[in-house]
């Protein structure tokens, strides 16, 4: 739905704040994990907002968050920056992640008032250790620099301890978004050598992709490939040998994703997409919402992400 169609909802309700949200798979598998969470009579409502929107779409959301007795909460994806800083003052309470980072990926409605949490740092976590065994000392390119990028390189610079990477290389063709990362991880481990790096419009990756050290973690942040088209990189580009190749994506044209699929033999890639992330995420912010106890590991959690799989 858009901004223009929130009404009053009729039985308890989380909702999805993105782009395109009528296409997520999240739809089939909150479906599937209803029975599973015990969550059958909640629904799941997607609200599409445009990327760059005006504050006032934000404060719109968040205040029927607040004002409607059965909103429960909402994982907030693309748009975390600037709903912080566009509700800031409408939140009562932000989680310390939020507060240092400046977004928000989770709101939670209670009793007329409203809470933001960035639970990121703490699904970038997770999925990273999936995809890559030992991350210590490797080159990072991470391509884009909105809150998911945010959220992973705090965890690199204040939580990564001895899995830390040697270099980390971010990219946006948004200085203020450069200056967000680099203002987060100031302070943080002294080790890691970051480089700030702004793009023009359109000028691809590949030059900065050639630099990096074999056994690199190569990150699309850029959301290019789903919530815009295109893709970061060329049709030349070439990967460093054995790298690690994440795109937060799972979904859309993965322009990025099919590159790194036609290199994968030659290059020796591990490639990745956003499904994990994605699992992760939603199972983060729906504990969040209904403080039900979700694991991050074992059974509990495999039973989720395999019932997921099942209606990707």
């Amino acid at each position: 739905m858009t901004l223009g169609d929130l009404r009053p909802a009729e039985r308890p309700t989380m909702y999805f704040i993105g782009v395109t949200t009528g296409s997520s798979a999240i739809h089939r598998v909150f479906a599937a994990w209803r029975p599973l969470l015990g969550l059958e009579d909640v629904d799941l409502v997607g609200v599409d907002i445009p990327v760059g929107a005006e504050p006032e779409a934000y404060r719109r959301v968040v205040e029927h968050l607040r004002d409607d007795p059965l909103s429960r909460g909402a994982l907030v994806t693309t748009h975390k920056l600037d709903l912080y800083a566009a509700c800031r003052g409408l939140l009562r309470r932000v989680d310390d992640d939020a507060a240092r980072l400046h977004e928000v990926s989770a709101l939670v409605a209670r009793d007329g008032r409203i809470d933001g949490l960035a639970l990121d740092t703490i699904t970038s976590k997770l999925s990273l250790h999936a995809i890559v065994p030992r991350l210590a000392g490797r080159d990072v390119l991470v391509m884009g620099a909105g809150g998911a990028a945010l959220a992973l390189c705090d965890y690199f610079a204040h939580r990564a301890a001895d899995e830390a990477p040697g270099r980390v290389v971010v990219t946006d063709i948004a200085e203020d978004r450069l200056a967000a990362i680099a203002a987060a991880t100031e302070g943080g481990d002294g080790e890691i050598t970051w480089r700030m790096h702004h793009l023009g419009r359109g000028e691809a990756h590949d030059a900065l992709l050639a630099d990096l050290a074999p056994g690199a973690l190569v990150v699309n942040a850029t959301g290019m490939g789903k919530d815009r088209p295109g893709s970061p990189l060329s049709d030349a580009a070439v990967f460093p040998r054995g790298a690690y190749v994440w795109d937060f994506n799972y979904r859309g044209e993965l322009g990025f994703l099919r590159r790194a699929r036609a290199r994968a033999e030659a290059d020796g890639l591990t490639i990745e997409d956003g499904w994990r992330y994605f699992v992760h995420g939603w199972t983060r912010v729906i504990d969040a919402v209904f403080d039900l106890g979700i694991p991050t590991s074992g059974p509990g959690f495999e039973r989720l992400y395999t019932a997921a799989l099942e209606v990707r």
